[in-house]
């Protein structure tokens, strides 16, 4: 290799690290910006009470994150609610608990649940083979958006959505 080629070659790698940098703090700012948009809306998150009572159903899997309703594509970046991790989800009598891997547990009291429904995707998140729990909710702000939840085996949704039909009667 001559040296002039070399140059060239240095040249444009270092172009290219610039350029990838330069996407990177894009990104970065675009997410901050959705999150300090989405706090005025979401505002503060149900807590998790002390008593929640006997576990009705667990399901292991993953949670996929939350979205606002009905824009599908419009994932929340506010907190942690958008950031995809291992879980557990458990129903009790006053609502639904989801416990995420390295980050706060997540509280969904019953009264503030709309619809519980199985969907193919969601922001982004394919699960066609096995589906996807969407949790429709009202924040106390008065916002819906919708949680999902990929479990491990899809025989356990058939209890989710015979809970929420025993909830709404």
């Amino acid at each position: 290799m001559n040296s002039g080629t070399l140059v060239g070659s240095l040249i444009f790698a270092a172009v290219v690290v610039v350029v990838i940098a330069v996407v990177i703090q894009l990104m970065m700012r675009s997410w901050r910006r959705r999150s300090q948009r989405q706090d005025e809306l979401i505002d503060e998150l149900p807590d998790v009470p002390d008593q929640v009572g006997a576990a009705l159903i667990t399901t292991r899997g993953h949670y996929c994150g939350s979205m606002m309703a009905p824009g599908w594509k419009e994932r929340i970046a506010a907190g942690d609610l958008g950031f995809r991790s291992r879980a557990v989800m458990t129903r009790y009598a006053g609502g639904i608990l989801v416990e995420r891997v390295r980050a706060q547990p997540l509280w969904i009291p019953q009264d503030s649940i709309t619809a519980i429904r199985v969907e193919r995707s969601m922001g982004g998140r394919a699960a066609a083979r096995i589906g996807i729990l969407a949790i429709r909710w009202r924040l106390p702000s008065g916002v819906e958006i919708d949680t999902g939840f990929r479990a491990n085996h899809r025989d356990e949704y058939a209890e989710w959505l015979e809970s929420q039909q025993e909830g709404a009667a």
